[in-house]
């Protein structure tokens, strides 16, 4: 299963989550961000590649949705409801993510 994990500027939070499953024979796991200084942008091209997107805030899925309408609409998009408030590994985002993802998706 192809998952991304969506942020803001693809520093921090969807950084972290990358890269805390960028190992994981499994899934393969991209992220991106919605901002225009984002370090990866999220693009049409991300969105047809993932089968399952994981969004930080509602305001990341609104963006999606306002920007790839068509490419987002058949997605499962979840949103995690995690604000922005974390450093880029912080311990506690890593424990937020790892519990956020869990109901959805099983890593190994």
């Amino acid at each position: 299963m192809n998952i991304l994990f969506i942020c803001s500027r693809n520093k921090w939070r969807s950084l972290t989550a990358e890269h805390l499953f960028k190992e994981n024979t499994l899934h393969n796991v991209r992220s991106a961000g919605t901002a225009a200084s984002a370090r990866i942008k999220a693009s049409e091209k991300l969105i047809a590649w993932a089968d399952l997107i994981f969004v930080m805030e509602k305001r990341h899925r609104d963006q999606l949705r306002e920007r790839f309408l068509i490419a987002i609409s058949n997605k499962n998009l979840i949103v995690l409801n995690i604000p922005d408030e974390y450093q880029y590994m912080d311990e506690e985002l890593i424990e937020i993510i790892n519990s956020s993802i869990a109901p959805y998706i099983r890593f190994e």
